[in-house]
């Protein structure tokens, strides 16, 4: 019985080691097919500027649902690839861009290119030769509020060379990018919704230029921000969010709103956070959080919509969805909250953020109306909209 038991565990053995094997081999042959390079870093492409022209459809058809002033607000779009920057949405603009809150102006004179998005003339210029990129945020070109952010194209392969950078070259080979990649950068739906995200930083930007400042301003923070010493609390705080934006009823919401609330309290008492450090979590989640609950906002106005109609050339982009895909995103997002406690980021203020955003949706009706005004932090909404309830 034991020689019969090896045998079966040596086949099985040798059947998964075969398995892993071809696996291996089926993504090494993938892998030499993905591009290391944009196609032509010169130009926006066909299938980029259909991107654009839904990016300012989208936000104009239906953004004032998403934030009251967002969808009327005149923000161009700065993108740009490992060569050049493009400009679309701006008439005559003044030289280069400013990264903001503070920097020195970079770039030159904007070059008009012979295609337009969506009636719009666009620009390009190529990147200084320093290496300075506009970033995935907000500039200002001239005294213009700008989003910004890589071509979707640049943003895959990007982020596969960074993969490829970081691991050890034999695991390099086999790693399978594509599969990895498309977790993150699922389609065009959610490129244009990235889109939407630094669009309300410039929106940000636009109605509370001090409060954006400041609130990027923290990020120097942290770097001495206690992470692991507050990620267990962390868990537990994150998973009343979680269960507070998933309950079935209002009147549940609210408990576990309260509960989240809190946990949120003991935590910082226990683990001695500074008020400085208090500071750090309220201006991210301000200022990351909201982008973020823009950024599904307005993927899920569009999903519900039987009536929006995206423009006509996202037809011919096989990695458009029509938005179909909003459910399973949101089951993601509230799944990798609970995650978020154990890693030592801020991301997980952008989760934190946006759940508080939902939650308020649902117990505190116009609190956009106080949100970008000085001081006023989206946990003490959450704690008005609770003492509100309790009256």
């Amino acid at each position: 019985m034991l020689r019969q038991l090896t045998r079966i565990l040596l086949i099985a053995l040798a059947i998964l080691f075969g398995v892993a094997l071809l696996a291996a081999a089926v993504s090494a042959v993938a892998n030499r097919r993905l591009p290391r390079a944009s196609a032509d870093p010169a130009r926006l492409s066909v299938a980029e500027r259909a991107r654009l022209a839904e990016y300012f459809h989208l936000r104009a058809e239906l953004g004032e649902r998403v934030w009251p002033g967002f969808g009327d607000a005149n923000i161009p779009v700065v993108l740009y690839n490992e060569a050049m920057v493009f400009l679309v949405g701006l008439a005559d603009p003044a030289p280069g861009w400013q990264p903001m809150p503070d920097g020195n102006v970079a770039g030159g004179p904007w070059t008009p290119l012979a295609e337009s998005v969506a009636g719009q003339a666009a620009y390009g210029q190529p990147l200084p030769a320093g290496g300075a990129t506009p970033q995935s945020f907000t500039v200002q070109v001239g005294d213009r509020w700008a989003a910004s952010l890589t071509t979707m194209e640049w943003m895959r392969v990007g982020l596969a060379e960074e993969i490829r950078a970081d691991l050890p070259p034999a695991v390099a080979a086999v790693f399978p990018y594509g599969l990895f990649i498309d977790q993150l950068v699922s389609g065009s739906d959610q490129f244009i919704s990235l889109l939407a995200h630094e669009a309300f930083h410039a929106f940000q930007g636009q109605v509370a230029p001090q409060r954006l400042a400041a609130a990027e301003a923290t990020l120097r923070q942290e770097a001495g921000y206690p992470w692991e010493t507050t990620a267990g609390a962390w868990q537990g705080e994150l998973a009343a969010l979680a269960a507070a934006v998933a309950a079935p009823t209002d009147a549940e919401a609210a408990r576990l709103a309260g509960e989240f609330l809190d946990i949120r309290a003991r935590r910082r008492a226990e683990t001695g956070q500074t008020p400085a450090q208090i500071d750090f979590e309220q201006q991210r989640e301000w200022l990351e959080g909201l982008a973020r609950y823009a950024e599904l906002a307005i993927w899920r106005e569009a999903s519900i919509d039987p009536a929006y109609q995206p423009v006509a050339a996202l037809g011919a982009d096989p990695d458009f969805a029509n938005y179909t895909g909003y459910e399973a995103r949101w089951r993601r997002e509230l799944e990798q909250m609970g995650r978020m406690a154990a890693q030592p980021d801020e991301g997980r203020f952008y989760y934190s953020g946006m759940a508080i955003g939902v939650l308020l949706d649902r117990l505190h009706p116009g609190w956009k109306a106080r949100a970008l005004e000085p001081g006023v932090t989206l946990e003490g909404l959450l704690g008005e909209s609770l003492s509100q309830r309790a009256q």
